[in-house]
């Protein structure tokens, strides 16, 4: 593990065919309530919960530990009662009015770029504990994840999509744990959104290398969890 960092995990639900949300995105969630209990156990293993700005809006998440039962087990591994909340937006484009802001429950931390507007980061800075300015025109995620170990104390980041953060992720080596459910559902759709969407591997070379550790079915669903394999120097 890299102590300069936090330990990744990524968290995804995904159709058979390996979408995370129907073409026109109206359908977001559609996972059991199996798989709505296993995200807020993950979540309870956690110093700090991420995703990116547009899945927050379009899931109304509020990124929080999920009720006292989990509450009560955070509090028993020994962390905080409440999650750390991380916005992902290059440029610093999330609705003031986003669920998120409307729930004082923990601090909720931004990273964004140099291209986030003066006009939307003051819209912003009332509703933000802290403000991390990681990146030109993208967010280095490397900058970003030492300055959340750094300030925040975070050891454990439990990132939530959608598929352009993941992406990112990945094509930085800095995703450590992979927890996908795949759901017995067929989306369909060229233009319905995948987990790991944006810039991907241009090369079978670049591609992100993993070990399947556990796998579990529950009902018509399968758990599953991967390791990252060491990425080779380039």
């Amino acid at each position: 593990m890299n102590a300069a960092r936090p330990f990744v995990l990524v968290n995804m639900a995904m159709t058979a065919d390996g979408k995370i949300a129907t073409a026109n995105r109206a359908v977001t969630t559609f996972g059991s309530p199996r798989d709505l209990q296993h995200l807020y156990a993950l979540r309870a293993t956690a110093d700090a919960v991420m995703a990116g700005a547009r899945t927050i809006e379009e899931t109304n998440a509020k990124l929080g530990p999920g009720g006292a039962r989990f509450q009560r087990l955070r509090l028993r591994r020994g962390l905080a009662e409440f999650n750390l909340r991380v916005i992902a937006s290059g440029s610093a484009s999330i609705d003031p009015g986003a669920a998120i802001f409307r729930h004082r429950i923990s601090p909720i931390i931004l990273l964004t770029t140099q291209r986030a507007t003066t006009r939307k980061l003051c819209r912003l800075q009332t509703l933000l504990d802290d403000l991390a300015i990681c990146g030109e025109r993208e967010i280095d995620f490397s900058m970003a994840l030492r300055h959340l170990r750094k300030k925040w104390n975070v050891r454990r980041l439990l990132c939530e999509g959608g598929g352009e953060l993941n992406d990112a992720l990945f094509r930085a080596g800095l995703v450590d744990e992979l927890h996908l459910t795949i759901c017995p559902k067929i989306f369909g759709g060229d233009w319905a959104p995948t987990i790991a969407d944006g810039r991907g591997a241009a090369r079978l070379a670049d591609a992100a290398e993993l070990k399947l550790i556990s796998s579990k079915r529950v009902g018509d669903e399968m758990f599953l969890v991967f390791r990252a394999r060491p990425q080779p120097s380039k």
